[in-house]
């Protein structure tokens, strides 16, 4: 080979590698946009549900003189329990707001005036007799919250000065205003967002139910899916032998972890209601759902962790003299527990964000009482984000936004746990 031939040899490398290390130079180019473009669709979205929902915990409260007259309460007795709690407190709310404000007259303004204080006000006032039944016959300050419409107006005027009116008229923003020149109006930390449970009122409406309920068919899902998953994954791996039925059952395992979640929810609906009888709308039902869901995840993950444990600590457990039940136990499980582990939050993470399944076994159903057990009537989080999406009243935007912050929370929270568990616990041999 002459050196034109060497020189055109060289050319000719030279150029192709020039285009390759093109081609690779574009696909870092295209990789970098990828991440980029999903950065920034993740702080638009986190953006806007920030945006929407942090107001939500705050709430605009009204100051008031409310005299507890047993006669405007209807109190004719009040050793008698049933009549403190059956009065007519909101009797006393309208009176003391007609107090405030006496040149209001007429039925139609008097009922617009009575709208300036949350329609669930005597409710609070109810629990400040029940707790100390002396208070009746004076006058108390109280502090009521404030209905949902003044709340949106009074914390739209605060934030950027563009008052959002909504159905409010002018009367209502004269008295808005001359409440605030008196210092009767105060933004607080909206502690019912969080103590209640849900409510047709945006301003009485809180995420504790749906929070209790969650818990509640969270705990279920655990308690099942974890040692079911775990004994199918050391049965599949240790014992089952390798055939066309285990291969069978290891593509059904595979198969199960991509069906849609709403297919579980049918079977729920089919086997636990229509076939047990239980009840709809219970965490009991909606964990045994989840379960079946969170199953293949955990069984995948178990199976993936036993086969990461070197086959040497089988064949040492083995070789001094323990049974494979005890080289199982006491050797394997726990090297791949934290595995093990880490599929098992993955998998209530995701069990945590469901929605189709719950909605098939009737955990739709409107609940204002909190859960007091798995046996209970509840509904979840998602859910409830789902029900307060389609309700009408402005207020219900930013709870339900504000929900859906609180649901990313514990969703980072648990897959931090995660991270953090397989980071602390994983052995490298």
């Amino acid at each position: 080979m002459n050196s034109t031939e060497k020189m055109n040899t060289i050319d000719l490398v030279n150029k192709n590698l020039a285009k390759r290390y093109r081609a690779e130079k574009r696909f870092k180019a295209y990789g970098i946009a990828s991440i980029t473009f999903g950065m920034i669709c993740l702080v638009f979205l986190f953006t806007d549900i920030i945006g929407k929902g942090y107001t939500a915990f705050v709430q605009s409260y009204i100051k008031l003189e409310i005299t507890l007259d047993a006669d405007t309460l209807d109190i004719s007795d009040p050793s008698d329990p049933n009549q403190i709690a059956g009065a007519n407190y909101m009797a006393a709310v309208k009176k003391s707001l007609r107090e405030r404000f006496p040149d209001v007259s007429g039925r139609r303004d008097k009922r617009t005036l009575y709208k300036l204080v949350s329609n669930g006000s005597g409710f609070d006032l109810r629990k400040m007799l029940e707790a100390d039944p002396s208070i009746l016959n004076t006058t108390q300050t109280v502090w009521l919250i404030a209905d949902d419409d003044i709340d949106t107006y009074i914390k739209s005027t605060s934030k950027d000065g563009k008052a959002f009116t909504g159905r409010m008229n002018e009367m209502q923003q004269a008295w808005v205003k001359s409440l605030e020149d008196n210092g009767e109006i105060e933004t607080r930390f909206n502690t019912v967002f969080f103590t209640n449970g849900d409510s047709r009122e945006p301003e009485q409406a809180g995420i504790r139910g749906a929070i209790m309920g969650s818990l509640f068919t969270m705990l279920v899902t655990l308690i099942l899916s974890f040692p079911i998953g775990v004994a199918a994954a050391v049965y599949l791996e240790e014992y089952a032998p390798k055939n066309k039925w285990t291969d069978l059952i290891e593509v059904n395992i595979n198969n199960l972890a991509a069906v849609p979640s709403i297919i579980f929810g049918l079977l729920g609906v089919a086997i636990f209601i229509g076939m047990f009888g239980m009840q709809r709308s219970l965490p009991l039902v909606g964990g045994m759902v989840l379960t079946l869901m969170t199953l293949p995840t955990i069984i995948i993950s178990s199976r993936a962790a036993i086969k990461a444990v070197p086959p040497s600590i089988r064949e040492a457990a083995l070789g001094i003299g323990a049974s494979k039940m005890q080289m199982i136990l006491h050797h394997v499980l726990p090297l791949a527990m934290p595995g093990m582990l880490t599929g098992a939050i993955i998998g209530l993470a995701q069990a945590l964000g469901e929605t189709a399944p719950l909605l098939m076994i009737g955990m739709v159903a409107f609940i204002v009482d909190i859960p007091g057990g798995v046996s209970d009537p509840a509904t979840v989080l998602p859910v409830q984000i789902f029900l307060w999406s389609d309700s009408p009243e402005r207020a219900f935007v930013e709870r339900t936004s504000a929900a859906i912050m609180v649901l990313l929370g514990f969703l980072i929270v648990m897959n931090a746990l995660a991270v953090w568990l397989r980071k602390r616990l994983e052995r490298r041999w």
